[in-house]
């Protein structure tokens, strides 16, 4: 099982909104399994971000939802 990093990891995402390709920070440290809102950079409207951490590999998987 990997460790969970304390550095802060790349990852992209396309918003639910606009459809634009995002780039955003994920803190691993946060847990294998999280879920929490950002705002895009383009259109500014919020995206429930739901992230998975690989605990074998430490792959990220990311997409997002319209928050309604």
């Amino acid at each position: 099982m990997l460790l969970l990093s304390e550095s802060n990891m790349p990852a992209t995402y396309f918003c639910a909104v606009c459809g634009e390709e995002i780039e955003t920070i994920v803190d691993p440290s946060q847990g294998y399994q999280q879920q929490y809102i950002e705002d895009c950079q383009v259109c500014c409207r919020p995206n429930v971000l739901n992230v998975t951490v690989d605990p074998e590999t430490g792959e990220i998987e990311i997409w997002s939802e319209f928050e309604e």
